[in-house]
């Protein structure tokens, strides 16, 4: 078994069953191989999970920050961004998502797990206050707006939109998560 294919078992027990519920033995079983197996790609279960914090960020990378890319600087870019990541977001209702529900086991923990996740989670951000900044310094987006209102705005559609589709269970929440996004855009538009 290669390093790869055990990322990607870990990937769906972690999202799964948590970060903290993912251990050498639970990965070795579902890779049907032994726990020293598993051990040497990895050197220990700490190790095991920063790797799938950092496989998970470079997957999100692909899917949702390097396609959109390619969009012009500003607005359509930052468009692209949320479409994006709404997108993955949609796929991972069923699963879960590492950084949600790493945020929660990991909000009140130190260590190398939870250093990766803030880093994951930063560039992420970091990613998107730049998109935001540059929809103003474009003038798609009015020059009075807060990039970072902008930035906790959209992330908390993104949030809701997991809680009530993941956990509630409600129907249309895309759709919700779409339209709210229109509607903050639309607001802070230049005229």
């Amino acid at each position: 078994m290669t390093r790869a294919a055990i990322l990607d078992a870990a990937l769906l027990l972690s999202a799964r069953e948590g970060m903290e519920g993912l251990t050498l033995g639970m990965l070795a079983d579902a890779m049907q191989m032994s726990k020293s197996g598993v051990y040497a790609h990895f050197g220990s279960r700490e190790d095991m999970q920063v790797a799938v914090v950092q496989e998970y960020r470079r997957r999100f990378e692909l899917d949702v920050f390097l396609p959109a890319i390619g969009q012009p600087r500003g607005l359509p870019r930052l468009e692209a961004l949320f479409s994006n990541w709404i997108n993955r977001v949609s796929h991972e209702i069923a699963q879960g998502c590492i950084y949600i529900g790493g945020a929660v086991e990991y909000d009140d923990r130190s260590g190398p797990v939870r250093a990766a996740l803030i880093e994951s989670v930063g560039l992420w951000r970091s990613a998107l206050l730049r998109a935001c900044k540059q929809a103003i310094a474009e003038g798609h987006l009015r020059a009075g707006t807060d990039p970072q209102q902008l930035l906790f705005e959209m992330y908390g559609l993104i949030l809701v939109l997991h809680h009530d589709s993941r956990f509630l269970k409600l129907p249309g929440c895309v759709k919700r998560a779409s339209d709210g996004f229109t509607r903050l855009i639309d607001a802070c538009r230049a005229h």
